[in-house]
């Protein structure tokens, strides 16, 4: 069994982190309602606070969505689905509100040649150097 090896894959990321500014009497408020157990923690409180604000603007999101033709969601590119958008002399046009990612195999030319512009609302996910091949076409 020792000798026994298995490859895990690592599991994606399924959130982004971000860093917030708050002032001392915000912070301290958020504490209280904390320590008075309406809330498991900062995270949950601001998430939870994020999550309403969502809602509370959920008509004019979904209209920003349809107007903008913007894809909801997660959205993976594969070396193969890049590869047949190229051999069908098509370009993307990549418009996500969420996560868009580009499998670590594609290559800075592939992508170049298929992708004609990203805009992505939410975290895109690629090498570097496909990101800095397609820098001059994101919004």
């Amino acid at each position: 069994m020792a000798d026994s090896a298995y490859e895990i894959r690592p599991k994606g990321a399924d959130s982004e982190k971000i860093t917030i500014n708050l002032g001392y009497v915000d912070l301290g408020h958020i504490d209280l309602l904390v320590q008075e157990g309406f809330y498991a923690n900062r995270t949950d409180f601001i998430r939870t606070a994020i999550r309403n604000q969502i809602d509370r603007h959920g008509d004019a999101v979904r209209q920003a969505v349809t107007r903008k033709s913007v894809d909801l969601g997660l959205r993976h590119y594969t070396r193969e689905d890049l590869e047949a958008v190229r051999d069908a002399g098509q370009t993307l046009h990549i418009r996500i509100l969420g996560l868009a990612s580009i499998a670590q195999d594609v290559t800075p030319e592939l992508a170049r040649a298929t992708i004609a512009s990203v805009a992505v609302l939410g975290a895109l996910h690629a090498s570097a150097a496909v990101k800095a091949a397609l820098a001059d076409r994101m919004r």
